[in-house]
């Protein structure tokens, strides 16, 4: 362990004295690391990415409050992540211009980074369906915006609109196909936003990034233990998270797959995962529960957008790993719209079903 690292956890309110402190998981945004004391405690030790979140602040009052309120409505210790304060009291540390946190490790869990079965992502679907259940009385005035207009498909089509004006790279030429995809569905596209605006569908506290590996489940048994990564969680619609779920879960093939012959949103899956979100979310409006088709077809459009968005602007926002592969992923995206355009109707008929209502 370096000595920066100890100086600083040497400032955070440890049972026992920290031994060893390694890189740890496959996250992208901040420096992970596992930290172990002399009493055999481990932590999860982290440097957030200013880059990626402007007010750290505010990211972490949002997390505080929200897993204090989760806290008082779960019974397993480990249900909820523990933000562990420094001696002074602080949920987090800033040092020399840089953000430091803890949480304690969730024992008894596993990470799966991809389902090795269909029940995998049926436990997923339970996990954030209880998450918005146990939320659903949660002040979400108090909650900040750690992304502005994270979800926000409209802001989305407008900075789509003004980079491919400026065609910085001279590639609008070459994807005419796809931005005429993008401009056609632009109206259709802005229906949850408006209807949030309008208060037809409820503001909720909403995590924004609901893939299976933030999701801990038991070790011994794979059922939902703990919801993590919360940097994300602030107020939106159910439906983002919902939407988000069938666009990543429900894929037949790989976001960046170049054969999109292969890429089509399976039935079953989106039925899975409605089955056990449907399942744990018990507090959805009528209105919400017509609209999850839609969920899925604007988080499927909007991540699309912004594909292409990048691929116009010369791929500065998601890293690329060979020439084009922006262009593959929102070609992924507006095929799975399409698909899931031609089973519009089985779709709604398969809420209906499991919602019975």
């Amino acid at each position: 362990m370096n000595e920066k690292h100890y100086e600083l956890l040497k400032k955070f309110a440890l049972d026992g004295n920290p031994v060893s402190c390694d890189r740890y998981g496959f996250g992208h945004i901040n420096e992970t690391y596992l930290v172990v004391t002399d009493v055999k405690h481990r932590y999860i030790f982290q440097k957030l990415s200013t880059r990626a979140f402007k007010d750290v602040p505010g990211l972490m009052n949002n997390i505080y409050l929200v897993t204090s309120y989760l806290r008082e409505r779960t019974e397993d210790p480990y249900g909820v992540m523990t933000v562990i304060k420094t001696l002074d009291g602080g949920i987090f540390l800033e040092d020399a211009g840089e953000y430091w946190r803890l949480y304690d490790f969730v024992e008894g869990s596993v990470a799966l980074q991809a389902p090795r079965n269909t029940q995998d992502f049926y436990e997923s679907a339970i996990a954030f369906g209880e998450f918005q259940t146990k939320l659903d009385g949660f002040p979400v005035e108090k909650l900040v915006e750690t992304i502005p207009n994270f979800h926000n498909t409209v802001d989305r089509y407008r900075i789509f609109k003004e980079t491919l004006a400026k065609d910085p790279c001279g590639r609008a030429k070459d994807v005419q196909a796809e931005i005429d995809f993008v401009l056609a569905h632009e109206e259709e596209m802005g229906t949850l936003q408006r209807m949030r605006e309008s208060g037809e569908l409820p503001t909720r506290v909403t995590h924004n990034d609901t893939k299976l590996n933030n999701v801990l489940l038991r070790e011994t048994n794979y059922k939902p233990l703990c919801v993590i990564d919360l940097d994300t969680v602030m107020p939106g619609l159910s439906l983002y998270d919902y939407g988000d779920s069938i666009r990543f879960g429900a894929a037949t093939a790989a976001e960046d797959e170049k054969d999109l012959s292969k890429v089509t949103m399976s039935l079953e899956m989106f039925r899975i995962f409605t089955e056990g979100f449907l399942t744990a979310c018990t507090t959805l409006t009528d209105k919400e529960l017509e609209m999850m088709p839609m969920g899925a077809k604007t988080m499927t459009m909007e991540c699309g957008v912004r594909f292409l968005t990048d691929y116009l602007d010369g791929d500065h926002y998601f890293a690329v790993h060979r020439e084009g592969q922006n262009l593959d992923r929102c070609r992924t995206q507006f095929k799975l719209v399409s698909d899931m355009e031609s089973k519009w109707e089985e779709m709604h008929q398969i809420v209906k079903e499991v919602s019975g209502r």
